[in-house]
């Protein structure tokens, strides 16, 4: 019987990863399309919601069922909490991709970014592209480090992002009119949030690998390596006291 539950466990685990792949082929054709003013790529990820929808149900109805008919050990319960959580989270990234390009749609045939601030959302564009590929890894091997390691990538997208909204608010730098103002700031925000969401991700990751959240973690961690160096001392001058 619990041999059964294992392979419940796993299954409910890959099919977090596929939704994880369906977003990311969603993520980069949207930014694509965007980028590139591509309608046809646009519709792809338009017409991917539907799959994306399956998947969360699909995801969300084998936790539950889990969480019912199963008696799951603390670790166990920590995955399948968290791991609705991270459905949730998914499903959101999801929709940010098709705002992207459902905005990507709509200036079609027209491009949609200023030539001056389209470097800015490659940049975004290939970051959220890198987070997400971390974000399938730690799914796979609920890697601490790797999780605790994105921050830093969603710090320079925040980056970008604040620096796009100091552009289009300071009228002496942005010499483009109110319809490419709120084109940049709603796209920016997109990006923005997918990486946040991916963050999100990481610290459910962190919590579900060693029953912490990340600052709490990172306490713990920090406290226990002062430990260490204390008993490394104390070792230390009870040789020298010996000798």
């Amino acid at each position: 019987m619990r041999t059964v539950y294992r392979e419940q466990m796993d299954t409910f685990a890959h099919d977090l990863i596929l939704m994880c792949d369906h977003i990311h082929a969603m993520h980069r054709n949207a930014a694509r399309a965007l980028l590139e003013a591509d309608l046809e790529l646009a519709e792809s990820v338009l017409s991917e919601v539907d799959r994306l929808d399956e998947l969360r149900v699909r995801c969300e109805d084998r936790a539950f069922e889990l969480l019912a008919l199963e008696a799951p050990v603390a670790r166990d319960l920590r995955q399948i909490v968290s791991g609705i959580s991270i459905v949730e989270d998914l499903s959101r990234m999801g929709a940010l991709s098709v705002h992207i390009a459902t905005t990507a749609r709509r200036r079609h045939p027209e491009r949609t970014l200023p030539a001056d601030v389209e470097g800015f959302f490659r940049e975004m564009a290939s970051v959220c592209g890198r987070i997400t590929e971390s974000m399938r890894e730690i799914l796979i091997t609920y890697d601490v480090e790797l999780a605790l390691s994105m921050a830093q990538d969603d710090d320079g997208v925040d980056d970008i992002h604040h620096h796009l909204f100091t552009l289009t608010t300071n009228e002496d730098r942005w010499p483009h009119g109110s319809r490419a103002t709120v084109d940049v700031t709603l796209l920016s925000r997109y990006f923005e949030r997918y990486a946040d969401h991916a963050v999100e991700i990481a610290a459910r990751v962190v919590y579900m690998a060693t029953g912490y959240k990340p600052a709490e973690y990172l306490d713990r961690r920090e406290s226990e390596a002062d430990d260490r160096q204390i008993r490394e001392r104390l070792a230390k001058l009870e040789r020298h006291f010996d000798n």
